[in-house]
Formats: C-alpha cells, structure tokens, sequence
C-alpha cells in the first residue's frame, strides 16, 4: 500500500510509530511547498514559560527526532538545563499534524561531526560567525565576523564548533492528527513511560 491510499481507518489501526511517521513525512515531501521537514520545537525557560520556534528535522529513526543548534542559542540553553521538548509538525497540504513530547540527549560527536561536514561551506563557516541568540549590533558587524572566519577556514575542511551539535528527542508520547470533515478528526497517541518501553495505543476524541 502506498502512502496516498492510506485512509483514516488504515491510520489508526497502524501499531508503529515510527514507520507511519516515516510515511507521512515521505508524502509531505511531495505536497509542501517548502521544508516539509520543518517542525515548531517547544521548549521552557528557567521560569517555566514555554517558548517556540521553528528547527528543522534532520533525522529520526526508532531512538527518536534530532535537529542541530547552537548550544549558546536561546534553545540551546533551555534544552541543557531541562533536557525535556515537544515537538509539533504541520502538514497543511495533508491536513495533518503530528506532535511528539520526550527526553532529550545530545547526539554523539560523530553524529554531530557527520551532519556538519554536509552542510555547505557558507554555513559552517556560519555556525562559527553567529553568536547565536545574543544582541546584533548590526547586519555590518555580522558580515565582518563572516570574513573573519571565512579568512581564518580558507584552506582546509571547515571544523565544528564545540557549542555546535545536535538534540534527540526520544518520544514517550507521539499523536497522529488527522482533518475530518465537520472537525470529527481522526488522533491516535502512542504513549509509553520510557523509551525502553512499549508502546500503547488510545485513540482519542477530537
């Protein structure tokens, strides 16, 4: 079967996570517009209040959802000192959305080394510019910090830098939504204690 025939009822009666999420995400690459794999990461300050914006995913498999950052960031901070974040992404070509919640650790050196070495030049030299989160003086004085490292990497691979890595969210909870007619949508939760764990499957009222 593939992932345009899937219906509501084939969707809910799905006993892997992972997989599912895997096929929607394929079909969304075929429908959105732009960045089909971009997702609003949720997060909370040393206040409690919770914060948003936008990352994008750059892999998943069954330990869980990684994306790469500034550690220094405002994310990145709030991340290391809670090591908990939810996810949520949104399909609107699909009318669908999936949201996950779970720990999180950060990637391995090699992971982060990895996915580094595959970004364009431009952008790691980037990663070494940006004072991520911090107050800008001006466009001018981030330009100038661009030259800098761009003079300093000239020759050679460009070296990841050691507040830049990646977070993996391992979900305990992962929910499948689905638009229905008439707002009676159709929302399967996967939920288990850890990640070690098993899965249990609810559907829910919409």
């Amino acid at each position: 079967m593939t992932t345009t025939e899937l219906t509501n009822a084939d969707f809910t009666t799905r006993d892997d996570p992972f997989s599912l999420f895997g096929e929607w995400l394929a079909e969304a690459g075929k429908s959105e517009v732009n960045d089909p794999n971009a997702t609003a990461l949720a997060t909370a300050g040393p206040d409690g209040l919770p914060d948003v914006r936008m990352v994008l995913l750059k892999d998943f498999d069954e330990r869980g959802f990684v994306f790469y950052t500034n550690f220094e960031s405002q994310k990145g901070e709030e991340i290391l000192a809670n090591m908990q974040a939810a996810m949520c992404f949104h399909w609107k070509s699909l009318r669908r959305q999936v949201r996950v919640r779970g720990p999180v650790s950060v990637v391995s050196d090699a992971e982060a080394d990895a996915y580094f070495s595959s970004r364009p030049r431009v952008s790691r030299i980037g990663a070494w510019a940006s004072k991520q989160s911090r107050p800008l003086e001006s466009r001018f004085a981030l330009e100038k910090e661009v030259a800098r490292y761009t003079a300093k990497h000239a020759i050679g691979q460009v070296p990841r830098p050691p507040h830049w890595s990646g977070f993996r969210i391992a979900p305990v909870y992962i929910e499948f939504w689905k638009d229905g007619a008439f707002r009676l949508h159709d929302r399967v939760v996967f939920a288990r204690e850890n990640a070690e764990d098993a899965w249990s499957k609810t559907r829910l009222y919409p």
